[in-house]
């Protein structure tokens, strides 16, 4: 199975590189951020009839969708999220926001996340919490170029929440396949022909619960698609 998440930046100008890379990999589920678009805008060729899908679009917001091809399981969805429940599975689709203009609203909301994906831990459900946390994890997650001690993303107690988000319930799979490699970044700014020279951050994250981590037999960021400022990240179970 394949567990995908792409921050689009804009789903309406990504619309045909969404369905081409759809059609590409066919990943089983798909995970999307930053659609900037509300329900009515949503190109009509990106609701694939192979998948179940819930599109939460707020004027003024970002926006995250999440897709379940059809043919996997039946699904549940729900919207606090954007989650996707199958047994004891929780699949989330999620934006968190950058905190460029609010950066105690940040704070608030990954806090806010890591209590509950304890209180799932707790319960005995297995998540798998797939999307753009604005947070460079560690230093080997920020191109040495990009390195700002006081860069909202980078900021200590920023990766202290998010390492409490982790805690012991959750992997962060990509690195995980990849330990010590500093070239692993999913974002990069616009300009400079930056992506092209791999100068970025790590910003998109597959965060899974140690039973599907341990199941996970690849997890790539797939740099090469799409004109998004971030690359699809997928995992393979």
């Amino acid at each position: 199975m394949k567990i995908a998440t792409w921050n689009v930046n804009g789903i309406r100008a990504r619309a045909a590189q969404l369905c081409e890379w759809l059609q590409r990999d066919r990943p089983d589920v798909v995970c999307l951020q930053e659609l900037k678009a509300t329900a009515a805008q949503i190109p009509a060729e990106c609701k694939v009839p192979d998948y179940h899908a819930y599109w939460h679009t707020l004027k003024g917001y970002s926006g995250v969708s999440l897709h379940v091809r059809k043919d996997l399981f039946a699904v549940d969805m729900e919207s606090r999220i954007v989650q996707v429940e199958h047994g004891n599975l929780v699949i989330a689709s999620v934006y968190v926001p950058n905190g460029g203009k609010d950066y105690a609203a940040k704070l608030d909301f990954v806090t806010k996340l890591a209590a509950w994906a304890s209180q799932l831990h707790a319960e005995g459900r297995e998540l798998l919490l797939c999307g753009d946390m604005n947070i460079a994890r560690t230093e080997i997650d920020v191109h040495p170029k990009e390195r700002k001690p006081n860069a909202v993303g980078q900021r200590p107690e920023e990766r202290a929440l998010f390492e409490n988000l982790l805690g012991e319930h959750l992997v962060d799979v990509g690195r995980a396949f990849d330990p010590d490699n500093p070239n692993l970044f999913t974002w990069w700014a616009p300009w400079r022909n930056l992506r092209a020279r791999n100068i970025g951050w790590r910003l998109d994250y597959l965060l899974a619960a140690p039973a599907i981590a341990q199941r996970a037999t690849s997890c790539v960021v797939q740099a090469d698609v799409g004109t998004s400022d971030h690359a699809p990240v997928v995992m393979t179970v």
